[in-house]
C-alpha cells in the first residue's frame, strides 16, 4: 500500500484521492503532462479543448485522456444546445430568470467534473458517459 508523500493518505491507483498528486514511482504521461492533468484539462474550454486532446498525439492513445475529452465535447454541445433551447422556448421573463440559475449549474458542474478528472476518478455522466466511454 502506498502512502502520498503530500498528504499522507493511502494511494489507491497511481493518483492520490484527497490531494491529487501523482503516486511514486508513477510515470507521467508522453508529453509532460500527467495523465490526470490531461483529463482535467479536456474540461477547460469545453470542445475546443475535448478536440484539441483527440488530435494531440500523445494523448489521444490514452483511454482515460479519450474518455475525458469525448465527454468534454458531448457535455458542452449538449449545453449550449439547451441554453440555445431555453431561451427560445420560455418567455423573456422567465428566460431572464432561469439563464442565472442555469449558467450557476453549468458553472459548478463543469468545476466538478474537471475537479474529480484531475483526482484521476472517472465520473461518467447519465448519457453523455455512455457516448463517450463507447467512443473512447
Amino acid at each position: 500500500m502506498a502512502f502520498c508523500p503530500s498528504c499522507g493518505s493511502t494511494i489507491e491507483g497511481s493518483y492520490c484521492a484527497k490531494c491529487g498528486i501523482p503516486a511514486p514511482g508513477s510515470q507521467p504521461a508522453a508529453g509532460g503532462l500527467a495523465e490526470n492533468a490531461a483529463c482535467a484539462l479536456c474540461y477547460l474550454f469545453g470542445f475546443i479543448t475535448g478536440i484539441l486532446f483527440l488530435v494531440l498525439a500523445p494523448y489521444n492513445q490514452n483511454k482515460m485522456v479519450r474518455f475525458h475529452a469525448f465527454q468534454s465535447i458531448f457535455l458542452h454541445i449538449v449545453f449550449i444546445i439547451f441554453w440555445i433551447v431555453v431561451g427560445m422556448i420560455l418567455p423573456f421573463g422567465v428566460s431572464l430568470i432561469l439563464s442565472p440559475l442555469i449558467g450557476l449549474a453549468g458553472l459548478l458542474g463543469w468545476i466538478f467534473l474537471m475537479w474529480k478528472a484531475y483526482q484521476g476518478q472517472k465520473v461518467k455522466l447519465p448519457v453523455i458517459g455512455d457516448l463517450a466511454e463507447k467512443q473512447a
